[in-house]
């Protein structure tokens, strides 16, 4: 029976496993800390969002980075196979807002557990606590991995599924990329992905805690757009973050300082449709304040800091307010200046942009395109999507893809026996 080495407990790791097993080989997974899944437990604020109910073709336009690389991979198991593998499992799911999927009962764990028991079924032997310190190579074949507690652990293909750099205290420290890298692999820059945004501006800190929905925040370069989206951002201390500071924080470039941001808060109307409406709302105002008509227009404590923002006084009354002056305020509501100072640290990164370069890797079976028996999945590869159960269907998918590929191709190298 052939041996199929796995590096790394997480998603991918877990699933790539199970494949492997599945297909007929004798797998070991190798996991450095104490348990498996440790990012798991974390993802969807402790529900685990595990993937997303849509066609591969939507799925794709979720993807950032490379999102042909992984046809094959959702092809060979997509997001509704991962339902039904959870389903059939004892694991029962459900789909929430943005075709979300959760465990039914909104517990990560209960997503860990029923992937634990299928890696017992099929018979997977998992050593926890185990550090791998480097892949034993004889021309282009791995011959097994060196652990720093068990020695020399021989296979005949290894699977790395280490992943990124990002939540480092769940164990994504950076191993994987570093033997990849020492392996000849090209690896790009690990750099964080989905992560706040910090703003050159203080004022976003004085708004801090501030959620605000149903607006549009814009990312532009010079007259490219690099990134427009609709829907949820938070204030922080720092500047942005929320649904909407995560995904553009994906788009932004690799130095992303001085990138221009604008937020759009009134995105149903048109500019002539809010110009009509301030006139209205100031012409009913008559001789009152600006700063008490201002919380029909904002929230709180928007509505406060706004006049500020557009150097308009908070305490002209509304009949004084002149056309320039209700332009300044017309214009920031629909495009309101942030500038990028910084993105937060990638140890605060949800995922991990940069890798294994995909130029290296075969997409039809996540192998090695430097190593007959080296075969790669999840974090560690040069693809991150935006939030949604993206990223872990890609972690589950790409699994899945390498642990059936590695069996199979050990399984022509070596005879069963």
């Amino acid at each position: 029976m052939p041996e199929v080495l796995i590096v790394g407990g997480g998603a991918a790791g877990m699933m790539a496993a199970v494949f492997a097993a599945r297909a007929g080989a004798r797998v070991t997974l190798l996991e450095h800390m104490e348990k498996l899944g440790r990012k798991i437990y974390i993802t969807g604020k402790g529900r685990c969002n595990l993937t997303n109910d849509c066609d591969r073709e939507e799925f794709l336009s979720q993807v950032v980075r490379n999102p042909r690389f992984l046809y094959s991979a959702l092809s060979f198991f997509g997001p509704r196979d991962m339902m039904r593998l959870m389903e059939e499992n004892g694991c029962p799911v459900t789909v929430q807002r943005g075709k979300r999927v959760f465990p039914a009962s909104e517990k990560a764990s209960d997503v860990t557990r029923t992937l634990t028991a299928l890696l017992r079924k099929y018979g997977v032997t998992v050593r926890l606590n185990t550090q791998v310190t480097g892949l034993r190579t004889e021309g282009t074949r791995i011959l097994g991995a060196e652990t720093a507690e068990n020695g020399f652990v021989p296979a005949d293909a290894v699977i790395l599924a280490c992943g990124g750099i990002s939540y480092p205290a769940t164990g994504s420290t950076g191993d994987g990329l570093r033997m990849a890298r020492k392996l000849g692999h090209e690896v790009l820059a690990p750099l964080p992905s989905l992560t706040g945004i910090e703003t050159a501006e203080g004022w976003p800190a004085e708004l801090q805690g501030l959620s605000l929905k149903n607006v549009t925040l814009t990312a532009r370069t010079g007259k490219k757009t690099l990134y427009s989206g609709l829907g949820e951002m938070l204030f922080t201390h720092f500047g942005i973050s929320g649904p909407l500071g995560l995904e553009a924080s994906c788009h932004l470039p690799e130095t992303p300082a001085g990138t221009a941001l604008t937020l759009d808060l009134k995105p149903g109307l048109t500019e002539e449709q809010l110009d009509a409406r301030l006139r209205r709302d100031f012409a009913e105002a008559g001789r009152k304040q600006l700063a008490g008509v201002m919380p029909g227009l904002l929230p709180g404590k928007m509505a406060r800091l706004f006049p500020a923002l557009c150097g308009v006084q908070a305490d002209l009354a509304c009949s004084q307010i002149t056309g320039t002056q209700r332009e300044k305020l017309r214009r920031a509501m629909k495009a309101l200046p942030m500038t990028v100072k910084a993105l937060r640290p990638v140890t605060e990164a949800v995922v991990t942009r940069g890798g294994v370069s995909i130029r290296e890797i075969d997409p039809g079976t996540m192998r090695s395109r430097k190593y007959e028996n080296l075969y790669f999945a999840g974090e560690m590869t040069d693809v991150d999507a935006h939030t949604g159960g993206f990223n872990l269907q890609i972690a589950w998918s790409t699994g899945a893809l390498s642990g059936a590929s590695a069996a199979g191709a050990a399984q022509e190298r070596k005879p069963i026996g």
